[in-house]
């Protein structure tokens, strides 16, 4: 298991800017790829960003695209998400995730396969 232990969430006005970190256990942090999802109330579980384990490869949801920067530190065994310029709209439960050995698909939550127990990010108008 890599447990996953997510910081940083917060109370934000629209434009502003906020870091998460996800923090990881276990030797295994830097063979996977890690993702960042969210969830905002009554909604479904949604992609935001993923970084492969060596960090030469991201992908972004296009709701996020140019706002948020996802990076890894893998001697801190740590992965982040940057976010700026934020709107309402990004308020969610934000939750960090290791991409499984093997998955195809970045953007899909069942190709990850250890999840934390989220921060809250809420963005006010």
């Amino acid at each position: 298991q890599v447990p996953l232990v997510e910081s940083g969430g917060g109370l934000v006005q629209a434009g502003g800017s906020l870091r998460l970190s996800c923090a990881a256990s276990g030797r295994t942090f830097s063979s996977s790829g890690m993702g960042w999802f969210r969830q905002a109330p009554g909604k479904e579980r949604e992609f935001v960003a993923y970084i492969s384990r060596s960090g030469s490869s991201t992908h972004y949801a296009d709701s996020v695209k140019g706002r948020f920067m996802i990076s890894r530190d893998n001697a801190k065994n740590t992965v982040y998400l940057q976010m700026s310029s934020l709107k309402p709209e990004d308020t969610a439960v934000y939750y960090c995730a290791t991409y499984g050995a093997g998955a195809t698909i970045p953007s899909q939550a069942n190709m990850y396969d250890y999840w934390g127990q989220g921060t809250q990010v809420t963005v006010s108008s």
